[in-house]
């Protein structure tokens, strides 16, 4: 059992209504987002690590060590955006895109380039550090 000290400060990540991490709604919040990021050049993908939430099931919120923790460990990302020459090695990739815009992906913990806006971390990563695919980022746990 994990104790919080008197003076721990609790997580203040930016958050919506429902204690989630911030994440952009509607085509205006949107658009904000997409143009506040860089856009990857070559063969680079922008991933936005999975954000855990800050609250658990038992209704405990985690502190803001934790949660840092757990987004730096995370393993799991969306693409956000793709380099004009992503994938585009056909000796490389003789089968084609291993992922696309949108999609759930694994990477390793270390792969990549990290930075911070106001909606939490991304990462540049190369086409070839993408491990694998998936469906639910929820299904795939951080271990730190």
């Amino acid at each position: 059992m994990t104790l919080i000290k008197p003076n721990t400060k609790l997580v203040t990540p930016a958050k919506d209504d429902d204690d989630e991490p911030l994440v952009p709604k509607g085509a205006k919040e949107t658009e904000e987002y997409l143009k506040l990021l860089p856009k990857p050049v070559g063969y680079r993908l922008l991933i936005r690590p999975y954000q855990p939430k800050a609250k658990t099931k038992g209704g405990l919120y985690l502190t803001e060590k934790t949660l840092e923790t757990q987004q730096m460990t995370t393993v799991v990302g969306l693409v956000v955006k793709m380099g004009d020459l992503c994938y585009k090695d056909k000796e490389k990739f003789p089968t084609g895109p291993w992922c696309k815009e949108g999609q759930f992906i694994v990477y390793g913990r270390y792969a990549g380039a990290r930075f911070k806006t106001k909606y939490g971390e991304h990462r540049i990563l190369n086409d070839d550090e993408i491990i694998g695919t998936i469906n639910k980022p929820e299904d795939i746990l951080a271990l730190f």
